[in-house]
């Protein structure tokens, strides 16, 4: 037990820095949370507090088990492109991270046990995300190099990860769902493929390299990796009850934009593709506690 808590360390270390990623999964749950309050039409005042943290708690977990699906599902590809990572270079094994996301799993679920919702969502999301992998290990399916198939096919994971966090907001908002969750979820879907399209949007991939410009070509991956910032703004400003600040709803534009710069100056690969959802998160934030 002692060697496979070391070598879970190794790979948390190497793969989900703690400080970092406990920022980023504070900020996701702040700033989702806040979206649902911005957009609901029956909001009665919201500000973050004791679920909101168990919430933060929760996806940074919930963040670390699917970054272990993930490292086991790309571990060939990442022996040829990223074979620093933990588990190409050995510092962890597969097996290990199995387990870690099969007691991390239990562990998460049934410390919301007193939340039945939510505790059904994860669920549901563990099961999903484990037989994604599992259809993957078996038949190889969707192809790495479909990178349009398989973000299709991981798309309900982040869905119902929005979904936990709606549930916690009801939890304080004295009343039931409404169709606002709708607006919410599809705008925080389009803001999180964000940082997917950019990181992976580059002018010369290698051979054999996961990049969109070699599905969609250069003009087709920046006018994607665009479009997944406008459009949810877009919407958001008009469908956010919040008066005359749902201007920050367009606020976080500036990092894309300023990003488009750079790359159309000759960088190589697009720029910070993790700052913009974390402008964004921060905004919704204001959104929320604006009502």
């Amino acid at each position: 037990m002692r060697g496979w808590g070391a070598r879970v360390g190794r790979f948390v270390l190497g793969a989900y820095p703690p400080l970092p990623s406990a920022l980023f999964a504070a900020l996701w749950a702040c700033g989702v949370t806040g979206l649902f309050a911005a957009l609901d039409p029956s909001g009665r005042g919201w500000r973050p507090g004791a679920g909101t943290a168990v919430a933060a708690a929760a996806l940074f977990a919930d963040l670390l088990l699917m970054r272990a699906l993930d490292d086991i599902r790309d571990v060939d590809y990442d022996r040829r492109f990223h074979p620093g990572r933990p588990l190409p270079a050995g510092a962890v094994g597969v097996r290990d991270l199995a387990v870690l996301y099969g007691a991390g799993a239990a562990v998460l679920v049934a410390s919301h046990a007193a939340w039945p919702w939510r505790a059904g969502v994860l669920l549901a999301q563990f099961g999903y995300a484990a037989a994604v992998l599992g259809v993957h290990l078996r038949w190889g399916r969707p192809r790495p190099d479909r990178l349009i198939a398989g973000l299709l096919v991981s798309l309900p994971a982040p869905v119902l990860l929005h979904l936990y966090l709606y549930a916690g907001y009801l939890d304080g908002a004295g009343h039931g769902a409404d169709a606002s969750v709708l607006t919410g979820v599809l705008i925080a879907v389009l803001a999180g493929g964000y940082a997917e399209l950019a990181g992976k949007t580059t002018r010369a991939p290698q051979p054999g390299e996961r990049a969109y410009t070699a599905t969609l070509g250069l003009g087709g991956a920046v006018a994607c990796v665009l479009a997944a910032p406008v459009l949810p703004a877009a919407l958001l400003a008009s469908s956010a009850r919040t008066g005359p600040w749902t201007a920050a709803a367009f606020v976080p534009l500036a990092v894309p934009a300023l990003a488009a710069v750079v790359f159309a100056r000759g960088r190589a690969r697009w720029p910070a593709p993790a700052l913009y959802p974390l402008s964004a998160f921060a905004s919704w934030t204001v959104l929320g506690l604006s009502r």
